[in-house]
């Protein structure tokens, strides 16, 4: 079973983020590839950065037909094992975005923090982030600023009125040093794991090559997902609907015991 080591816990105690050891078999990497090129070929209408709740087959109510090879991935035991050696025991997957950026014209990613856009009390999150092709500085891998988690605040985001990001909000100016950022270049099959609090972003992918990450995100049972917040308030750029977003206790108990796992599963 996947596990992290003493050296890998610490660095996401002290930095927000690490790249395990683990890594998805070639076979499986392989399959979720096919699995990518399903699903972009069954959403021609939207943009292939914005596959959100893909883990959610069919049509999920966000504006993407999903399918089921996410959620069995999310749920991957190895995965799940990975998570509860930062968040605990009881874990609740929530969440599943494709970000796949296509070559040559892939959007950029600003700097922000993930925190302010879900509706998690208190917030807490850990997202596996799984490259199924090669994540590199040429193709606009992920970027983390390491530390940056630690004050546990969510800083100021401004409004970005523009098409080409796969986020329409933004950290203010002088929030932190990009100076010292880290590029997280993964590949195949290689994953990252970050906070929630974690300032993150990439650059746009003018390379020829394609660029796919899948955003997997889980969040300990000691926290509530409260679908009463409205916290994107539709700035994101992203269209979510989190009053229906379904639930799965993937390992342990309900320690907040406020959490429905009834709300947006097909009957």
């Amino acid at each position: 079973m996947a596990q992290l080591t003493a050296d890998e816990f610490i660095r996401y105690q002290e930095e927000g983020w690490v790249r395990p050891a683990y890594r998805l078999p070639h076979e499986r990497t392989t399959l979720m590839r096919e699995a990518l090129n399903d699903l972009i070929r069954n959403n021609p209408g939207v943009r292939p950065e914005k596959l959100v709740s893909a883990h959610i087959e069919g049509d999920n109510g966000e504006g993407v037909r999903g399918s089921a090879a996410f959620l069995e991935l999310a749920r991957d035991p190895e995965l799940v094992e990975l998570v509860s050696s930062v968040i605990g025991d009881d874990v609740i997957l929530w969440g599943c975005h494709v970000f796949c950026k296509p070559a040559g014209n892939g959007y950029e990613t600003p700097w922000h923090q993930d925190g302010h856009y879900w509706p998690i009390r208190p917030l807490a999150t850990c997202t596996v982030w799984v490259a199924l092709e090669d994540s590199d500085t040429g193709n606009g891998c992920l970027r983390v600023i390491p530390g940056s988690h630690k004050e546990k605040r969510l800083h100021d985001h401004l409004h970005e009125d523009r098409t080409d990001l796969t986020l329409a909000q933004r950290l203010a100016p002088g929030t932190f040093d990009e100076d010292t950022a880290v590029d997280v270049e993964l590949a195949a099959g290689e994953m990252s794991l970050h906070d929630v609090h974690m300032i993150h972003g990439a650059r746009p992918n003018t390379s020829n090559r394609r660029r796919t990450g899948v955003a997997l995100r889980y969040m300990p049972s000691t926290s509530l997902f409260d679908r009463s917040l409205r916290p994107v308030d539709g700035k994101s750029g992203v269209p979510v609907d989190f009053a229906r977003r379904p639930l799965w206790l993937v390992r342990g108990v309900d320690r907040c015991g406020g959490n429905d796992f009834s709300v947006g599963h097909k009957r």
